[in-house]
């Protein structure tokens, strides 16, 4: 079975929503960090210095067919129908993995064989 780390970097705002729509196509468990991103242009002033907004950063490992659904929700979450973003989200494939829990090695089991199973009609 291969594995990816998805990564998705959300404003704060949109933290939750972002887990739900995770958790609807599958994901289970997540780490989260906070952070706090700079970009070329600022967002706020206050008191004259500029603040661009805390954010999240959303790890967690999925089976490399599951990472690519639950990518494309998150990407519903951060894009509107102007193509502007509020934050990214990627895949990276796992070359070596050590210290994953066994039931959700058995969940990752079980949503390929649905997938294949769902293919096969």
């Amino acid at each position: 079975m291969k594995f990816s780390v998805l990564v998705a970097i959300v404003p704060e705002e949109k933290e939750q929503e972002t887990i739900d729509a995770a958790r609807e196509q599958g994901a289970g468990g997540m780490t989260l960090l906070s952070a706090r991103g700079i970009s070329d242009t600022a967002k706020k002033s206050f008191f004259g210095m500029t603040y661009d907004g805390s954010q999240k950063v959303i790890l967690m490992i999925l089976e490399r067919g599951l990472s690519i659904r639950v990518m494309k929700a998150v990407k519903h979450i951060l894009v509107d129908e102007h193509n502007h973003s509020d934050g990214v989200v990627f895949t990276s494939p796992i070359e070596h993995l050590a210290g994953i829990d066994v039931t959700q090695l058995d969940k990752f089991e079980q949503h390929v064989k649905e997938s294949l199973k769902g293919n096969e009609l």
